[in-house]
């Protein structure tokens, strides 16, 4: 064990272990249990509405998964983008114009055949201001999307969507965009019934109301309390579905879903959207001869990160953001902070998004203290000499103290410099964040919330001028790359174009340090077979069994 390792795991004792219980108590064992004939989940908090295009949670998408199909859908292993109402699209005009062609054996619960003059009249519907559609710029990339939402232009036909026949649906592009199949399979393009949207307005969504074509109906909604599904007999591929109905209730607490699940009454906790195993849980849990038999780990598609203030000296000077990246010791960070399920890394973007960096693969900025210290004397430092107050900012939770300590621990130790630690509530901390003057340092995530393309991790997040950019950095190389890699539509190609931008990102311009990849805990009773996690999207129920 180093000396490193023992002074980070020291300071951060206090940290890491308040609120902890006693380490004598043990998880209670489990008695001989049964399924009860459904599917039994947790969500933290009430779903807020079922109408996909005003969706906004992760637990509001998990319904809409089970009630609504989408144009498309995503392979669980590859992440591929797949057919699912739409079961074909072709690409013209350089890619600024696409053509889906719609299964014809989807219906409504009433039994109305779902054509695409739905989905016509849907997009339309969410784009304009009125509807305040919260993902309505999801839609944006759609010919005068835009200026439509703006109220810029009125008329919703100039909208970049129409119906050439029942079953063929075309969409019109602002600009060529090779993620747009994966961009369809997003709530706001998913088809709603406007028969009964126009009938019952904002009551629509009501269970003795609403209209679905998914493999779940709308049963029972409590709110507050529960949500039940049960099976939808007018699913195209039911006779495909097990599950004949899902109890969802809301449990406020990850320590009482932990509690519900081992006295049996729910089947599936973890994996943030049924709540969270918590962390000092885990090895518990492990240790258990039940429970431990039923834990899995998965990869949750996101990255801890942190990002630079290039417009703030001395982060602008590229020497010292390399002397910092390279000063961090990732792995005792994890160990130290009981973040060791968690994948050490060195790029942004996580695989198995499509155009990550392969594991295997050498890029970014590796630890490598004597490197550091090198840097850091070039850059006009030696030894940390007459290194400026520099501030290192983090929304306030345990896991960001205990990491930001551990941060300037390390810092301190290898190259000699003191980081002062801001802490913000969090709406305070996302305003600082919009300031050209914020702190020189700031941790952030990114998920992949949305569709599993580097366009939404490397376009969105860093373009200098069309992404969010928090970094303040404009590098016209790097959004060349991005902006290449989003209009044409060779696969390789694209990989190439994502690749060369994120080692201008993590390499040779070092704007960001990329500390890890998230994995996430699942508890599955054993009688749920077929079972897999998705790590956005919300799940895929229709294939899980119960046995």
């Amino acid at each position: 064990m180093s000396m490193l390792f023992k002074l980070v795991s020291t300071i951060l004792i206090v940290i890491i272990t308040n609120g902890c219980e006693p380490q004598n108590q043990k998880v209670k064992p489990q008695t001989t249990q049964q399924q009860v004939g459904y599917l039994r989940l947790p969500l933290k908090n009430a779903v807020n509405t079922v109408d996909p295009g005003l969706v906004h949670s992760e637990r509001d998408i998990e319904l809409v998964e089970q009630l609504f199909l989408g144009l498309t859908d995503f392979d669980p292993q590859t992440n591929e983008v797949v057919a699912e109402l739409a079961q074909d699209w072709q690409i013209y005009d350089d890619g600024t114009l696409y053509i889906f062609y719609l299964r014809q054996d989807v219906k409504w619960l009433n039994g109305d055949q779902v054509t695409a003059n739905d989905i016509v009249w849907t997009i339309r519907r969410n784009i304009i201001p009125k509807t305040d559609a919260p993902y309505a710029h999801m839609l944006n990339i759609l010919k005068n999307a835009a200026a439509i939402n703006q109220g810029k232009i009125t008329d919703t036909r100039q909208l970049g969507v129409r119906a050439i026949d029942d079953y063929t649906l075309e969409f019109k592009l602002e600009h060529a965009a090779s993620y747009f199949p994966a961009l369809v399979s997003l709530p706001i393009y998913r088809p709603l019934p406007r028969k009964t949207v126009k009938k019952y307005g904002k009551d629509w969504t009501k269970p003795e109301n609403i209209q679905t074509n998914g493999s779940f109906m709308l049963a029972e909604w409590d709110k507050g309390k529960r949500i039940n599904l049960k099976k939808n007999t007018e699913y195209y591929q039911a006779d495909k579905v097990d599950i004949p109905q899902i109890q969802y209730t809301i449990v406020h607490k990850d320590s009482l879903a932990l509690a519900m699940y081992e006295k049996n009454e729910l089947d599936v906790v973890g994996g943030q959207i049924y709540l969270q195993i918590p962390p000092r849980k885990i090895s518990k849990i492990k240790s258990d001869p039940n429970l431990r038999k039923d834990i899995h780990s998965s990869p949750y598609l996101c990255t801890y990160w942190y990002g630079f203030n290039t417009k703030r000296p001395p982060m602008d000077n590229l020497l010292v953001r390399k002397a910092i990246a390279a000063a961090i010791d990732k792995r005792t960070l994890l160990n130290a902070t009981n973040k060791s399920e968690h994948i050490l890394t060195t790029t942004f973007t996580r695989p198995p998004v499509f155009g990550a960096v392969d594991s295997n693969e050498d890029m970014g900025i590796l630890f490598n203290p004597k490197q550091a210290k090198a840097w850091l004397a070039e850059a006009g430092y030696p030894n940390g000499k007459d290194f400026p107050e520099v501030t290192l900012m983090y929304n306030s939770t345990k896991e960001n103290q205990a990491t930001v300590t551990a941060v300037k621990t390390i810092l301190k130790h290898y190259l000699n410099i003191d980081i002062e630690i801001r802490e913000f509530d969090f709406a305070s901390y996302i305003a600082t964040l919009q300031q050209s003057d914020k702190p020189h340092i700031f941790r952030m995530s990114w998920c992949a919330n949305d569709y599993p393309d580097a366009h939404n991790w490397l376009y969105e997040v860093f373009h200098p001028q069309k992404g969010i950019n928090w970094i303040g950095w404009d590098n016209l190389e790097f959004a060349n790359a991005v902006e290449r890699a989003a209009q044409i539509s060779d696969p390789e190609e694209r990989k190439q174009l994502y690749h060369h931008a994120e080692q201008i990102l993590t390499e040779t311009e070092v704007v960001i340090v990329p500390l890890y990849f998230l994995n996430t805990q699942y508890l599955v009773k054993p009688w749920i077979k077929n079972w897999y996690p998705m790590a956005f999207g919300g799940q895929h129920i229709r294939n899980w069994t119960l046995r």
